[in-house]
């Protein structure tokens, strides 16, 4: 039986603050030590030239930095993948940091997660990224391994999208969508789009009357001050609004700022801030609710 790791110490969380996306020489895999997975996730990066359909402020990719290759390579990614997965079935994994300070009981790999330099749905061949995961999922027997998109849900109604969502469904997939405000206004400040916050509901709820989605959200401060408490409550009524209209929830994530953000006006929250959020959170959406701290 897995028990909670502490995640309240220097060791892991000097491991989960490195989220570097690369092992070793690899151009499109790569492993991390994930608190929101609660152990090891293998990520895909299907955007590695860095384009994004967002400019979060607090986004963690350095674009000062020019990329060192732009195009995928399915065939590589699918090489790479099987190297990192065998390693993680051999023990090898675990044999250097930040892997070594996890407790035997979490080397196993909680996801494959599709997240990397930018949006994944963007990628013109997302189905077949996907579906190399999934076969990588059966080839090395991961029954209880999930197939995670981490998403700014701009594209999950698009046609192409869908049918790779549809795979996801059959080899324990999940959304993570990002939901980061309440009002518009806030949505442009927070995550600069390329669209409207009504479009990123409309497509979340899309997604979530089809099966249950996980809402990944983060809190901040910008130029020293947290998230209003208005849009935190806006937040919970758009969040209200999507189950309402048929969406299902899986949990809501809240967490705030644990590396380098893109913006130096961007601060972490407080536990103790961070709390005040979630409770706020739980009085008014009949959903789990997770926290995840910053750095500290």
């Amino acid at each position: 039986m897995m028990v909670a790791m502490d995640e309240s110490t220097p060791a892991l969380r000097r491991a989960w603050q490195r989220h570097e996306r690369r092992w070793a020489d690899n151009q499109f895999v790569y492993a991390v030590v994930s608190r929101r997975s609660h152990g090891v996730s293998v990520g895909i990066n299907v955007n590695p030239s860095k384009a994004c359909n967002f400019d979060c402020i607090y986004c963690q990719v350095d674009r000062q930095v020019p990329p060192r290759v732009r195009a995928v390579n399915l065939e590589r990614l699918a090489e790479e993948l099987d190297v990192v997965l065998q390693a993680a079935a051999d023990g090898t994994l675990y044999s250097a940091p930040p892997f070594d300070v996890l407790p035997p009981d979490r080397h196993e790999v909680r996801d494959i997660a599709f997240s990397g330099d930018g949006e994944p749905t963007t990628y013109a061949k997302f189905k077949e990224a996907v579906e190399i995961a999934a076969a990588a999922r059966r080839r090395f027997a991961l029954e209880t391994t999930k197939i995670v998109l981490i998403t700014d849900a701009a594209y999950l109604a698009k046609p192409s999208v869908r049918e790779a969502l549809e795979v996801m469904d059959r080899n324990n997939g999940e959304i993570w969508a990002k939901l980061d405000a309440g009002t518009e206004a806030y949505f442009r400040l927070i995550d600069r789009p390329n669209v409207s916050l009504q479009h990123v509901l409309d497509n979340i709820l899309d997604a979530a009357r089809r099966r249950p989605v996980v809402i990944q959200s983060l809190f901040m401060r910008v130029n020293g001050e947290p998230t209003p408490e208005a849009e935190v409550e806006a937040y919970c009524g758009r969040l209200n609004d999507l189950l309402a209209a048929g969406g299902r929830l899986k949990g809501i994530q809240l967490y705030t700022i644990a590396r380098k953000p893109a913006e130096p006006t961007v601060t972490p929250l407080s536990d103790a801030e961070l709390d005040h959020v979630a409770d706020l959170v739980r009085a008014r959406v009949p959903a789990t609710v997770e926290t995840f701290y910053g750095v500290g």
